[in-house]
């Protein structure tokens, strides 16, 4: 069984579900559609423009957050877990949304799976991959930058095709070289109290399950929040 597999098994005739970004969500959407071809009536509230433009090509309904709440599951990624099973996201940029969509869901599943050596995700202390991204609105990235530089970040502004990444928010990130962050809730706030930071990717205290798989997604183990 796959991970995608496994979270297919929490989902009910009738849900409104988030449909999260990056990989793992990609397949878990393909697989939703499969499902719906074959009569499951569910709704989705996407997290990112390409899950929107992915759920419509396979014929997934979406409605609004607004319409959806509150939502029955959210499945989405993740790039980093710990024991926990807080997490780090929004390597894939669109972490803002990924978080909202989560905090609105009932359950939240997540999925990831690890590949030895450099990509592995199941970590002993979030930030041993060194990197936290922050979304910050664009005038107020000098000041973000100064003030995480005081918080013993290295900010560096995440760039596109040669020009300044946007996210679907209109914003910016600073992906911030961070060393293995032992307070992660704690950290996360002191960073929120900078004027004009939107949100980081640290998710604490949301996954309420965690399904982790091998290279291939191949189910390994599945944790849940107690």
């Amino acid at each position: 069984m796959t991970v995608y597999e496994r979270a297919l098994e929490f989902v009910r005739d009738g849900m409104t579900l988030g449909l999260g970004s990056g990989r793992a969500s990609t397949q878990f959407i393909a697989l939703l559609g499969a499902k719906i071809r074959e009569g499951l009536r569910v709704r989705g509230v996407p997290t990112s423009q390409s899950s929107a433009d992915l759920a419509v090509s396979l014929g997934i309904p979406l409605v609004s957050l607004e319409e959806g709440m509150p939502l029955d599951v959210a499945v989405d990624g993740a790039d980093e877990c710990d024991p926990n099973l807080d997490l780090i996201k929004g390597y894939g940029r669109a972490l803002v949304r990924e978080k909202v969509v989560a905090a609105a869901a009932k359950t939240f599943i997540v999925l990831f799976g690890n590949k030895p050596p450099s990509d592995v995700k199941n970590v002993p202390v979030l930030g041993t991959k060194g990197k936290l991204p922050v979304e910050v609105v664009p005038f107020a990235v000098p000041l973000a930058r100064q003030r995480l530089r005081d918080l013993g970040c290295d900010p560096v502004l995440w760039m596109k095709d040669g020009k300044v990444g946007v996210t679907d928010n209109g914003n910016h990130i600073l992906d911030c070289g961070v060393k293995p962050i032992l307070n992660a809730a704690g950290f996360h706030a002191r960073i929120r109290d900078v004027p004009g930071v939107v949100d980081t990717g640290l998710f604490v205290g949301m996954a309420n399950v965690v399904l982790s798989g091998d290279e291939n997604f191949n189910l390994v183990s599945e944790k849940n929040r107690h």
